[in-house]
């Protein structure tokens, strides 16, 4: 690709419609990393976030070394939430060398997005350990959509070797005072086949809220 091509590229990713933004990052996809990377550095120093945003959507459709230490920068040095979520979404594309920064994202960060995007990630993979501690973690969160997503995410680890341990989780977290912290884990508690679960769903299924009773009864009509 000649100079002149890349030089529109570049300006397309700057430009005010976002289909023309969205349509040179899918060309600049196609080019190899040694061109295409340099040209996502550079967007991700623009002071408009949105552009910054951009940058780390494109670092994530390139597997390279170089896309794999941007990505490590940005989530290491950016300020915006919006931007560190998405760039967590681009370095979870590189698998398992992607875990331990995940994890440490989430235990350095306090921005509910963040947090919340990474739960969601570890969902995707086998490394219950992980998803466990960080399912615990979240429980503190002051924020309580990230509580709820740790409450959830439990519901992967039940088909793991640390199900007990989820499930002790599960069981205090059946018993909170809060109604939405029951509900949530009624939810996660659907499609086990486990006693201690059918009876945590049987005990929700009798509680004082009607979305916890009906989520509970969901759960039971689930295994049928």
């Amino acid at each position: 690709m000649n100079s002149d091509r890349l030089s529109e590229i570049e300006n397309n990713l700057r430009a005010p419609a976002l289909n023309v933004r969205k349509n040179a990052l899918d060309e600049l996809a196609e080019i190899p990393a040694d061109i295409a990377v340099p040209i996502l550095q550079k967007l991700a120093r623009e002071e408009n976030f949105a552009l910054r945003r951009l940058a780390v959507m494109g670092l994530g459709n390139h597997r390279s070394e170089a896309s794999f230490q941007a990505l490590q920068q940005t989530i290491a040095q950016e300020a915006d939430g919006n931007v560190i979520a998405e760039a967590a979404n681009s370095i979870f594309e590189f698998g398992e060398p992607a875990i331990p920064i995940l994890q440490q994202l989430f235990e350095i960060s306090d921005n509910w997005l963040v947090r919340q995007t990474v739960i969601s990630l570890l969902v995707e993979t086998d490394r219950f350990d992980v998803l466990l501690t960080l399912a615990i973690a979240a429980l503190k969160d002051e924020t309580q959509t990230v509580r709820e997503a740790g409450i959830l995410a439990l519901k992967k680890v039940l088909s793991s070797p640390l199900k007990d341990e989820a499930l002790s989780v599960l069981t205090i977290m059946a018993q909170d005072s809060y109604w939405r912290n029951r509900w949530r884990a009624a939810i996660a508690l659907h499609g086990t086949q486990d006693s201690q679960a059918k009876q945590l769903l049987s005990q929700l299924q009798r509680d004082e809220h009607w979305r916890v009773v009906a989520a509970a009864l969901e759960g039971t009509l689930a295994e049928k």
